[in-house]
């Protein structure tokens, strides 16, 4: 077997390339590196970037006498080899809880404090980087930022934790065991309040996505070339847009089409800013990697909304999968930042996004069935269609890499099952989980 050096993960164009050459399986990767099990405890993580492989050497290092972050093995130029954790994230533990336990609550508290005590600067853990061992002993990975960012309150932890519903349940707990903690926080909230209407939001430039605050505890959901959406209730989210004109061209398109029943609704909207409904549902394209085929339920729904489009009015006559949402209100379409302005009258994009899928063929034979005059005017013309692009290979990878971390359980097992078995307690079984 070659030595896991020989692995090479470079960036590619929205997520990692990577060439492995060895048999160690891929368990998981980022925006700064691959993670690959090299036994049942080691792990090695390699960086894109020397300078960020130096800093995790250096967190890691640093703490290396608190419980909770992992054993250091061997460090590299681009690599940290440290130790392999097979075992449920924070996030996927507290899946389905309806209040967070106490023995959790303490134990982040102390691991907070220690980091605090350690001189971090960055207090603070999202919850897909804890993981949660036998007798619910916490270890912390991803300690890149542990000396460079600062969050002397644990922002991103009580940002997924909101996510999850289970904040206000955590907060109360922090309130009660640790009322100075809690008071600190509630101060330094108050003094750095974040008013949406405000979070900074600046365009990347021709061709790139907008630029955010890292730092902004309100949950990030997506971001792209116009702008970036955050959350900002259980039902509500806001898309902060880089430049002012695209803000006012989409809301023009979204307010002028409220009766339409797959535009979002909209509650507030600003120079740069709309508060519109938060949608609860995958997109099509999320739902179509899981379909053997296309069904015409879902050629009819998309052919309704072109259609309806066209009768209102739209210029651009398109619809891209990752921006159609099934919700329990139906199909619901978002991103109209140019539905009005440019000129468009064939679904290119939808095309494009099917024929990588697989998809077009059956999807142009269920419109000539549905609505032949439509089919015809577009196949009149040849549809312009590129190879299956490079996002759609990285993509691909993204899934793999998901698909063997999966894997990584007990033949026969789920995740949840696997998990189950090795860290509940039966005692609590009726009062922290709703199966």
């Amino acid at each position: 077997m070659k030595e896991f050096k020989s692995i090479k993960v470079t960036k590619g164009i929205k997520t990692l390339l990577i060439d492995n050459p060895t048999n160690y399986p891929l368990i998981g990767m980022g925006s700064q590196g691959a993670v690959f099990k090299l036994s049942e405890e080691k792990c090695v993580k390699i960086y894109t970037d020397q300078l960020q492989a130096k800093m995790e050497a250096e967190a890691l290092k640093a703490g290396q006498h608190l419980s909770f972050f992992p054993r250091l093995y061997e460090t590299g130029s681009n690599f940290v080899v440290m130790e392999y954790f097979n075992a449920p994230t924070l996030k996927e533990y507290l899946r389905n809880c309806t209040y967070i336990p106490e023995s959790i609550t303490k134990k982040l508290l102390s691991m907070l404090n220690a980091m605090k005590k350690a001189n971090f600067t960055m207090i603070d853990a999202p919850l897909r980087h804890i993981f949660v061992l036998e007798n619910e002993e916490l270890k912390v990975v991803d300690h890149v930022n542990a000396f460079k960012r600062q969050h002397p309150v644990p922002l991103k932890l009580l940002r997924d934790l909101n996510i999850i519903l289970l904040k206000d349940s955590f907060l109360s707990r922090v309130k009660k065991l640790e009322p100075d903690t809690f008071k600190t926080w509630e101060e330094y909230f108050a003094n750095n309040s974040l008013d949406y209407r405000n979070i900074p939001v600046t365009s990347g430039g021709s061709g790139k996505g907008v630029k955010v605050d890292s730092a902004v505890s309100q949950p990030l959901i997506g971001k792209g070339h116009q702008g970036a959406v955050y959350r900002i209730s259980e039902d509500k989210c806001v898309k902060i847009y880089g430049k002012p004109d695209h803000c006012k061209q989409e809301k023009e398109v979204l307010l002028s089409n409220q009766d339409l029943p797959f535009i979002p609704k909209v509650y507030e909207t600003g120079q740069n800013y709309i508060v519109m409904e938060y949608l609860r549902g995958a997109n099509l394209n999320q739902y179509l990697k899981k379909q053997d085929s296309l069904s015409e339920e879902i050629t009819k729904r998309l052919l309704d909304i072109l259609t309806v489009m066209k009768k209102s009015g739209f210029k651009q006559i398109d619809a891209p999968l990752r921006h159609i949402f099934l919700t329990n209100q139906g199909f619901k379409f978002v991103d109209h930042v140019y539905s009005f302005t440019r000129v468009q009258d064939r679904p290119l994009e939808l095309f494009q996004n099917l024929h990588e899928r697989g998809y077009l063929e059956s999807f142009l034979e269920q419109v000539r069935a549905l609505d032949p005059k439509t089919h015809a005017n577009w196949t009149k013309e040849p549809i312009p269609l590129s190879e299956i692009n490079q996002e759609i290979i990285e993509e691909v990878a993204a899934e793999e890499a998901r698909s063997m971390k999966k894997a990584l359980y007990p033949a026969g097992k789920s995740r949840m099952s696997w998990f189950r078995e090795q860290y509940r307690n039966p005692l609590k079984d009726r009062r922290r989980w709703v199966l």
